[in-house]
């Protein structure tokens, strides 16, 4: 029998595991590797954040729904991995050999490309984990006893820009029930190189809504803006022209800050010579493989993909969560090809579609496919949204408790936007 290791049991792992064990399980024994217990829906950490979600909402104990699947789950880090033998070495000394290798560990946080970034012996918050955003729930709930300047946003290398708009209009909101916005300045500050830009060279009206949202809240901004130090209570940054000479020097005053970092690959997977990127990212091929181990597969934020367009301050492409959830099918239909003895022929979607809460609001974007020029380029918001969120959340949860190998977004949210289907080639 052959045996097939899934490293990482985020919305990337669990899927993954869910549809191997349901296409593949009675020719492979499926096994999930991941450095926690427990599953997140990293999603909601924005709401976890200012106390709208509590961690049992949003998190749940693997192990008894993979072994109900007959899936095997060992919660141990990945220390070492042996490609050349098809062998991993786990913390706890354990080691796994594999015939198929699955990566979708997501990234490693870059917080320490700027100094005095990060929850762990720095100065700003985060919202990449769900015990990142406890830890900033603690310091915003300080925070609202002496309320000051706020600032959110992203740091050079940011490829996920969407959470910290998200964050920014949820606080916003969040201040206005609490009848505290008044006492509160927020500064958007990004290394995108103007609002709505995402990481996608901006996404229909992505540009012109967004900065009306961020005007009618009373939300400056700064562009391109290069995050080069975080002092307590100051933030120093260099806001750079479009020809990338410093235009201008800002130190900004704040008493909470949430900015997001850039990515890395987890040094494991970094380390493994002819795996990845000097970003320590899988490069893959179009069928999700690697190109240097045929045997070692990757979805999610772990893989390589450029940027769309070169920018003054570094950007990098985001992956959404439709993007994963082909990417993975493809792994899971192109493992089974290869045991059947025929080549690969599956592709993971280029296509990203994004539901983003706003607070009492929402956001949507379809960008067919990501890089453009695309066949479909819509952005939207309103109410629909922020419901469609909170409903969809509650729909992964329960598809990751019940072991589904439904394709959540496909089913869901093409739905929920009247689109029928996509093709995976688009």
């Amino acid at each position: 029998m052959k045996q097939i290791v899934v490293i990482g049991a985020g919305t990337g792992g669990m899927p993954a595991a869910y549809e191997l064990q349901e296409k593949l399980g009675k020719r492979c024994q499926i096994t999930v590797v991941n450095n926690s217990e427990h599953f997140q829906f990293v999603p909601s950490n924005p709401w976890v954040a200012v106390g709208w979600r509590e961690a049992e909402e949003i998190s749940f104990p693997i192990r008894p729904y993979l072994e109900k699947k007959g899936i095997g789950f060992i919660a141990s880090p990945v220390s070492h991995i042996d490609a050349a033998n098809s062998q991993l070495t786990l913390a706890d000394g354990q080691q796994l050999g594999y015939d198929y290798l699955v990566i979708t560990t997501g990234p490693k946080l870059a917080f320490d490309e700027v100094p005095g970034a990060g929850p762990a012996g720095g100065y700003t918050q985060s919202i990449c984990t769900l015990q990142h955003a406890l830890h900033a729930n603690a310091a915003y709930m300080t925070f609202l006893e002496q309320p000051g300047p706020i600032i959110i946003g992203a740091m050079p290398g940011a490829s996920c820009f969407g959470p910290a708009y998200e964050f920014a209009f949820i606080v916003n909101t969040d201040l206005r029930r609490r009848k505290l916005r008044h006492k509160v300045p927020i500064t958007y500050v990004t290394s995108e190189p103007y609002i709505g830009h995402l990481g996608l060279g901006g996404v229909g009206d992505s540009k012109s809504v967004l900065e009306s949202e961020l005007r009618n809240n009373d939300i400056k901004w700064i562009c391109n803006a290069r995050t080069t130090q975080v002092e307590p209570g100051q933030m120093h940054i260099s806001e750079l022209a479009d020809d990338g000479n410093v235009r201008k020097e800002h130190t900004l005053p704040f008493a909470f800050s949430m900015m997001l970092p850039a990515f890395r690959g987890v040094d494991p997977v970094a380390a493994v010579e002819g795996l990845c990127n000097p970003r320590g990212f899988v490069l893959i091929d179009e069928y999700q493989r690697s190109k240097q181990y045929r045997n070692i597969f990757a979805a999610g934020v772990c893989v390589a993909i450029p940027p769309v367009e070169a920018t003054p301050v570094a950007t990098g492409a985001p992956k959404t969560g439709y993007m994963i959830e082909t990417m993975v099918t493809a792994i899971v239909h192109n493992i089974g090809a290869e045991l059947d003895g025929q080549a690969a022929k599956a592709k993971g979607s280029w296509n990203a579609i994004c539901l983003a809460d706003m607070g009492d609001t929402g956001a949507a974007f379809v960008a067919l496919p990501q890089l453009p020029p695309r066949n479909v380029n819509w952005f939207a918001k309103g109410k629909w949204v922020h419901l469609a969120k909170a409903a969809f959340e509650k729909y992964f949860m329960h598809k990751m408790k019940t072991g589904s190998s439904e394709p959540v977004y496909e089913k869901y949210v093409l739905k929920l936007l009247g689109i029928e289907r996509l093709d995976h080639h688009d």
